[in-house]
């Protein structure tokens, strides 16, 4: 684990969304927890990929550290400064985090061509300055499209879907950010192309020294790029280590359940998956573990209380109690109740306070 302190960070980060659910006026709206209370930090040369099923609350992290998203509570610190929790700023913070978007056909406009694209970002943040054309040439070389001439004019039909998610990068590139956030960037694509695209974020990684966040629900591909590991389910974290340990080592059943789910050239026959059934609804998320109605391992203490985090190994830690000795589960248990009644209470109020808007 690296010792330099993280370029990007997030503490305790938590949004819940208020939806009318019904098309009565009488309607009331319920309070979706899409994440909950999920600390991360990027690091200049490292890529963190955060892994989990769709619904896990990977996109709405990653929009809460580009600050797209306002989260109901929690903190973010760029190079140690905290950050407004509003928009105040968020164009010189645009400067230095950049997000690149899982579709790169809709993240771009169909009547610009490639140059209008990268023109952009360097006009708004007033980087547009001396010989454009080679700024323009530039950037295309480092994503590796080359000669920048043969794309410069094109427009994103004339594109491949590989082509078009590199020319995304460079737009990011093109601020000069300190931190890129890849949302998915390579589920979009063929998949005789992901690699090439993978391999194009180790190459920033390493020559231009960004910190990464790479989201995908694809573990084999974090094992592949990724440095540090980070498991999400139903909004929270349930485990978190560096990428080979975790998945060579997994310590949560979750994150077992993923490993049997990807694919594997060495085995011969598909693997059994160990359990059943789906996410739960995040309107009402069940008490305790939040894996538990899906665990082949649960307890008792399991659908009661939330497991704290527990280190398995060197900078490896999982929110699970299995890793819990029997001895210590009662003394730990009154303690998280009374964080979770706290958590019920605050949550209360903050509805209460919603109606009243």
């Amino acid at each position: 684990m690296s010792t330099l302190p993280p370029t990007l960070e997030g503490r305790s980060l938590t949004k819940h969304f208020l939806v009318k659910k019904g098309q009565s006026m009488f309607s009331r709206r319920q309070r979706l927890h899409a994440v909950d209370d999920v600390s991360i930090s990027l690091r200049a040369g490292r890529v963190t990929a955060v892994v989990g099923e769709s619904g896990s609350g990977k996109s709405v992290l990653a929009r809460m550290l580009a600050r797209i998203v306002t989260p109901t509570s929690g903190q973010l610190f760029l190079q140690g400064e905290q950050m407004p929790v509003g928009q105040a700023g968020r164009r010189s913070y645009a400067s230095d985090v950049q997000l690149v978007l899982q579709d790169p056909f809709s993240s771009m406009n169909p009547v610009h061509t490639v140059r209008h694209h990268l023109t952009r970002p360097l006009m708004i943040h007033g980087r547009a300055g001396g010989d454009l054309e080679e700024k323009l040439a530039d950037l295309l070389v480092r994503v590796s499209l080359q000669p920048p001439d043969r794309f410069l004019d094109r427009y994103p039909h004339e594109l491949s879907g590989g082509q078009l998610q590199r020319v995304s990068f460079a737009r990011a590139l093109a601020v000069g950010p300190k931190v890129i956030l890849a949302d998915e960037p390579v589920s979009m694509l063929d998949v005789s192309i992901r690699l090439g695209l993978l391999n194009l974020i180790a190459e920033l990684r390493e020559k231009e020294s960004l910190a990464i966040l790479y989201i995908t629900h694809d573990i084999a591909s974090a094992r592949y790029l990724a440095d540090d590991a980070v498991v999400m389910y139903a909004g929270q974290v349930v485990e978190r280590a560096p990428a080979r340990r975790l998945t060579d080592e997994p310590a949560h059943p979750y994150t077992e359940l993923l490993l049997s789910a990807a694919p594997d050239p060495a085995r011969a026959a598909p693997a059994p998956l160990a359990t059943k059934g789906a996410p739960p609804r995040l309107f009402s998320p069940p008490p305790g573990c939040r894996f538990h109605p899906r665990c082949p391992h649960v307890m008792e203490i399991c659908r009661t209380t939330p497991p704290p985090p527990v280190e398995t190994g060197d900078s490896h830690l999982a929110s699970c109690w299995l890793h819990v000795p029997a001895g210590s589960r009662q003394a730990v248990q009154p303690a998280r109740a009374e964080l979770s009644n706290k958590q019920r209470t605050t949550a209360r109020k903050e509805t209460a306070a919603s109606k009243k808007e």
